[in-house]
């Protein structure tokens, strides 16, 4: 691929206003526009273009399929999911090195002690490592335990879940309720919506773009 005739670099910007882009000889017409789409991601449907063993996926719902998801849900897992097919947000947004902010609320079995909610505010060990400190807040109750707010900025597997866990409190619901500060609010389970001129420049904002 060569940039304004010059073979381009691993990394780098290109402006589609200015710049010339052209593989294998070839002129490319670079989008100018993009789509910004959030899904409350009901429990049972799986984040994928296709499942193998027929389950249902989130382009069932009716999103277009020409995005892709920023991050995953488990299967069972509810809640905020970003889709959009500008791939420098999204590679920031899922970069270690952006820190971007994850709001869970969660249903645990049992109710955690303080030092045990401590050990998560200071990073437990798991099996890939020590988790960075999250902010952990107890909401309330459940019939079989506790519910609380967790707010973590990485993005490993199943990190919420793994994390309870490790303290022996099991979760039985996990819902993401904000992502790089966008929240869910006022969105109904299985529905999604375009985000507005300001949501995404917040977005844009919190990665450095």
């Amino acid at each position: 691929m060569k940039v304004n005739g010059e073979v381009a670099r691993v990394g780098q910007v290109v402006d589609p206003d200015r710049d010339e882009v052209f593989v294998d000889g070839r002129p490319v017409h670079i989008k100018r526009s993009f789509s910004y789409i959030i899904l409350n991601k009901p429990p049972g449907v799986v984040v994928s273009k296709d499942d193998p063993f027929g389950r249902p996926t989130i382009f069932d719902l009716g999103l277009p399929r020409d995005l892709f998801y920023v991050g995953r849900l488990d299967m069972d897992s509810e809640g905020l999911l970003l889709l959009t097919d500008d791939g420098q947000l999204a590679h920031r947004l899922m970069h270690p090195r952006y820190e971007v902010e994850k709001v869970y609320r969660v249903w645990v079995d049992g109710e955690p002690e303080e030092s045990s909610l401590r050990a998560l505010r200071h990073g437990v060990p798991l099996e890939d490592g020590l988790t960075s400190p999250a902010e952990v807040k107890v909401l309330g109750k459940w019939r079989k335990g506790t519910v609380l707010e967790v707010t973590i900025h990485e993005g490993r597997k199943r990190q919420i879940k793994r994390m309870f866990s490790y303290i022996g409190h099991p979760v039985r619901r996990l819902v993401r309720v904000r992502f790089a500060g966008i929240p869910l609010d006022g969105l109904g389970p299985g529905r999604w919506r375009r985000l507005g001129e300001e949501e995404v420049r917040r977005l844009k904002s919190s990665v450095g773009l």
